[in-house]
């Protein structure tokens, strides 16, 4: 990769489950050949950008973005099958409540609508280009296109970019309802932040994802071009066959046996299509019949009903919580490419929790319907890179752990994180340490930047049941390894992991509503540099990530009970001194009050001397 332009990185992040996402919109155009960009080292820059969540409980990833300025931040699902980005307007009368609050184009000093023309569909008024996209789940999203710099957080070295985006005015069905506030389009078409980016020159044509496992999630998005592992394995991907990224899929084996339908079951309609967008996989009729009755030949486990009786799942029990030990009974699943290189499935690669039977598992592969079209989405891809080389038409898969990829790839010229010059360029994204734990040494906060919540993730090497017992008193230890309080010390989440327990902490300000820079700088240096003290019983553990969000509350939130508690106690010092002086003058008025000489008044007795 000599030579070649460095890429781009983005951390994905997990959300809602949306499990029957089919993002097929229309293409503006197909082409035929690659863009070739001037090979400038000078004139390209990475981004590191983490994935959240995980499949199951959610059932897409998103990446967070940064648009206008100053940066408005949005959590959009990272989807491979769609070609624009977009985010909720705050004109917008029909979206529902998402994760962060709409776009406000009036509050950013970049933004520009993008003005009618003739290669686009114009609004009522004819001043402004709109879009319009439907999924194959009856959803749909359309709005107007605006224009404003797109940022890909702090542990990015690309600078801003100026960016086509659709800026929401109506959303139906799933879109609607979901969490995560829009899609990041990573599809071939000119709206396309990727066609955009490479198009500027400032990235190579291509981009890659990298899905944690089962019980993980998270993972990263690589946006331009990365070393390629040398055991990666490759399948062609022709743009002219379709608009969609299809790979030439030509048969599956389970256990060593190649099932036994024709390779043109493959490539009907759109052919073999991977989209990210997707949670399941689906496989036309002929295809899944022969993968579902190979399965449960091979499973030698009782098959049980699946967790909602409304769908027909095909769920086995009794294979236990060890996601590492499934290959004692789910067999090993091939995929065959054209040029005969084979890519490797793992059960979990094809099988999802149930939710409601401890130790079961449903296969994750589905009938299309009657479409012809062969889905492959984002279960497929779990702890796996998948490189989407656009320029050598090509898409290369290469099995690793997700969580540990930056470690395992070893990336040339990865980035250090962009310094923090003022409050406008500053973004609430913090570099982690999972990627350079060094990097939070020299890092330092602006003055005027307010610290809200500090969250990290810890790995223990205990097993989650050993571990939970001992919540209250891991929380204690938290607390005094990092010097605050036990009351901000959250525990927000526990995971089973493997052999293993991932815990979400969070530390949380005192009553000041804020966390000090140097307080905070202290807490993460004792995280990065692993001077965290724990017991035996606890084992051996690792921080998987943090990040510093920016404190929510403004100047009056913060001092408004001590402001009412003044205030209040101004007007009760102020009601007493009336009181008192109202009494005083009434005293002394009965005092020195004139009488006239023929007033009566009550005779008094005199008082003993």
């Amino acid at each position: 990769m000599a030579g070649t332009p460095a890429a781009m990185v983005l951390p994905l992040f997990f959300s809602p489950l949306n499990t029957t996402r089919r993002s097929f919109p229309p293409f503006p155009a197909i082409y035929s050949h690659r863009r070739e960009l001037q090979e400038k080292s000078s004139s390209v820059a990475n981004a590191h950008m983490r994935l959240y969540d995980d499949l199951l409980t959610n059932g897409y990833y998103t990446t967070r973005l940064m648009i206008g300025t100053p940066p408005q931040k949005f959590a959009l699902i990272v989807d491979t099958g769609s070609t624009v980005t977009y985010v909720p307007c705050s004109s917008c009368e029909q979206c529902g409540n998402h994760q962060d609050p709409r776009f406000q184009p009036d509050m950013s000093s970049t933004y520009e609508p993008v003005r009618c023309r003739t290669d686009c569909t114009c609004d009522a008024d004819d001043k402004q280009c709109t879009y319009e996209r439907q999924y194959a789940e009856m959803s749909s999203s359309s709005g107007v296109l605006g224009e404003d710099l797109v940022s890909f957080g702090i542990e990015s070295d690309l600078e801003p970019q100026r960016a086509v985006f659709g800026c929401e005015t109506s959303e139906t069905g799933d879109l609607f309802n979901q969490h995560a506030d829009g899609i990041m389009g990573l599809g071939r078409g000119q709206l396309s932040i990727m066609d955009q980016l490479v198009d500027k020159g400032v990235i190579n044509d291509s981009f890659s994802l990298c899905y944690g496992g089962m019980d993980i999630g998270g993972g990263s998005m690589v946006l331009g071009g990365i070393p390629l592992p040398p055991d990666m394995v490759f399948a062609r991907s022709d743009p002219v066959r379709s608009p969609y990224y299809n790979i030439d899929l030509k048969g599956i084996v389970v256990l060593g046996k190649k099932l036994d339908i024709s390779p043109s079951v493959f490539d009907g309609k759109h052919g073999t299509v991977l989209d990210s967008g997707t949670t399941f996989a689906y496989l036309p009729k002929d295809a899944f019949i022969a993968f579902r009755d190979a399965m449960m030949d091979k499973i030698p486990l009782k098959q049980i009903p699946g967790p909602d009786p409304n769908y027909r799942d095909i769920c086995f029990s009794g294979a236990g919580s060890d996601v590492s030990q499934l290959s004692k009974f789910f067999p090993e699943v091939d995929m065959l490419f054209g040029d005969g290189q084979i890519l490797k499935l793992s059960p979990e690669n094809y099988l999802f929790r149930h939710s409601k039977v401890h130790g079961a598992y449903c296969l994750g592969v589905f009938q299309n319907g009657n479409d012809l079209t062969t889905l492959l989405g984002g279960i497929i891809a779990r702890n796996t890179l998948v490189i989407y080389d656009r320029r050598n038409e090509r898409i290369g898969f290469w099995k690793t752990n997700c969580s540990e990829l930056w470690e395992r790839l070893k990336f040339i010229g990865a980035p250090s994180p962009a310094p923090l010059t003022s409050e406008n360029s500053y973004t609430s994204e913090i570099p982690s340490p999972a990627l350079s734990p060094s990097q939070a040494q020299n890092y330092s906060l602006p003055a005027q930047y307010r610290v809200g919540v500090i969250t990290f993730d810890i790995s223990l090497s205990v097993e989650y049941s050993d571990m939970e017992p001992y919540v209250k008193e891991f929380t204690e230890l938290i607390a005094n390894e990092l010097e605050v309080d036990i009351s901000q010390v959250h525990l927000m989440n526990f995971t089973s992991a493997g052999n293993g327990t991932l815990i979400k902490c969070a530390i949380f300000p005192s009553r000041s509503g804020f966390i000090s820079n140097k307080a905070a700088l202290g807490i993460i240096s004792r995280l990065t540099e692993h001077r965290l003290q724990l017991p035996a019983n606890f084992g051996d553990y690792s921080l998987v990530e943090w990040n510093i969000e920016p404190s929510k509350r403004s100047w009056w939130q913060v001092h408004l009970l001590g402001f009412v508690i003044g205030v209040a106690i101004v007007m009760m010092i102020s009601f007493l001194v009336v009181v008192v002086w109202y009494f005083w003058r009434q005293k002394l008025g009965a005092a020195g009050a004139y009488r006239h000489v023929d007033t009566a008044f009550a005779e008094q007795e005199l008082q003993p001397l």
